[in-house]
């Protein structure tokens, strides 16, 4: 709701239509998922005689929190894990955005102000992509197993559509939302290989993603200031007169790509690692993404920033004052710390990937009394 007004209210042009149209999709996902924590709200007073939608029991009660819940492969349809997992899924698909329930994206990072942008890319595509971590997967271990090929073939998809789709852009902003289309792309690639390996680097690239995509919304922001537009033909030679601003743009480019060093690298290393181990065909096939990246990120680098400098306004920029060097800077340091010494991150990462892993990997009864509940949530704290 913040988001729906940030984009209708300081908005572009449209920033009514893309904020209506961002609602429209959120709210319907989420309304089917609504349903389906009913269910499961439903499921566990029936298996356990209480009431609660507590996803794990607190630590000073008995009992049963909704992840003890078994939830059956087979019986009533609607009370089954494939079609609650479905309900789920879709919200969260909606919230990442996968193709083809992306369209609201790139309208809504169009329209939005700097800000909005960057909360968006930063902090809200990721609302999706933890959901499927902490309710999908743990709640509907057996319909994630069965899901995934589906989910990995979405998620390539996604990855060469966004990617092809960016390259073909005339605006900066709609370059970078639909760059960022492909790279979530990544994510939940890594999250449905099921491996240790695709969801660690899965978790990490969520992090690598806010931090480079933000700051690529915030260059753009900077340069939109300077120049009202945002348009790839009315730029050329803008590292002349604004060579710090180069260097940052530089760096998060690069960053983008996946350059070693860098933190994308090790998300996407990591990813199509884990992705080779499931399907070896869906890793080729997501490896040509890093191969476009490289393609429409430095293409539209080298025409704003280099060559000679045709437009005469662009003779007059300002580089950037100590204001906007301190934002980026805060940006930069982390952006480098993962890439050269990504453990720090991930040792606290891979106990709660384990976890889930081994969860999803459990056999599954097929009934409340043939097996057990899990208490992932209990021993492994949130993922």
């Amino acid at each position: 709701i913040p988001m729906y007004f940030i984009i209708g209210i300081w908005g572009g042009p449209r920033r009514i239509y893309a904020a209506v149209k961002f609602f429209l999709f959120t709210m319907a996902g989420s309304l089917l998922m609504l349903i389906a924590m009913l269910v499961i709200y439903y499921l566990h007073h029936q298996q356990f005689g209480v009431l609660t939608f507590d996803l794990v029991a607190p630590p000073w009660s008995d009992d049963p929190g909704l992840l003890d819940t078994v939830i059956p492969v087979v019986g009533t349809w609607w009370q089954t894990q494939t079609w609650l997992f479905a309900a789920f899924a879709l919200a969260f698909a909606i919230k990442v955005p996968m193709v083809p329930l992306h369209t609201w994206l790139p309208d809504a990072h169009v329209e939005a102000p700097t800000a909005g942008s960057v909360v968006l890319a930063g902090v809200l595509l990721k609302m999706g992509t933890y959901g499927f971590l902490r309710f999908a997967l743990p709640l509907f271990p057996q319909a994630s197993m069965d899901f995934a090929p589906f989910m990995l073939g979405v998620s390539v998809v996604g990855i060469v559509y966004g990617s092809l789709v960016a390259m073909v852009q005339s605006d900066i902003k709609k370059l970078v939302a639909y760059s960022s289309v492909a790279h979530m792309g990544f994510v939940m690639l890594g999250t449905f290989a099921l491996n240790v390996q695709g969801l660690s680097g899965s978790v990490l690239q969520m992090v690598n993603h806010g931090l480079s995509t933000g700051a690529l919304f915030l260059l753009v922001g900077m340069l939109y200031e300077r120049r009202h537009t945002r348009e790839i033909s009315e730029f050329g030679g803008v590292a002349r007169p604004m060579p710090v601003y180069a260097f940052f743009f530089g760096i998060v480019t690069m960053s983008s790509i996946g350059l070693p060093m860098l933190n994308g690298f090790v998300g996407e290393f990591l990813i199509l690692l884990g992705t080779f181990l499931a399907s070896p065909w869906m890793a080729v096939f997501a490896t040509s993404g890093v191969v476009l990246a490289a393609a429409y990120m430095l293409w539209m680098f080298r025409r704003v920033m280099f060559g000679p400098v045709e437009n005469e306004a662009n003779r007059r920029l300002i580089d950037l004052g100590w204001r906007e060097k301190a934002v980026l800077v805060a940006m930069v340091v982390p952006i480098l710390w993962i890439g050269v010494y990504p453990h720090t991150f991930l040792r606290r990462i891979e106990p709660s990937v384990i976890e889930l892993v081994e969860h999803v990997r459990r056999p599954v009864a097929e009934a409340p009394e043939e097996a057990p509940a899990a208490r992932l949530g209990r021993e492994a704290g949130p993922v």
